[in-house]
């Protein structure tokens, strides 16, 4: 399980990030589509890190919403 941050962007595309994997950033024309890439993005990452004998980062963020 991994947290995953999605916004809008300027141009209507929704963007994708993982904070505790940085490289995980993408983005898609709607939510679904997005979540598919983000998905995708981080499935591909971990394989990358496990066959290079890397360590895989904990998802160890927080979120927490401010009144402003």
């Amino acid at each position: 399980m991994r947290q995953v941050i999605i916004y809008p962007d300027e141009d209507g595309y929704w963007v994708a990030q993982c904070p505790s994997l940085p490289p995980c950033i993408s983005q898609g024309e709607t939510k679904e589509v997005e979540i598919a890439n983000i998905q995708e993005a981080i499935e591909l990452y971990i394989k990358v890190l496990k066959e290079e004998g890397r360590i895989i980062p904990e998802d160890r963020v927080e979120t927490v919403m401010l009144a402003v």
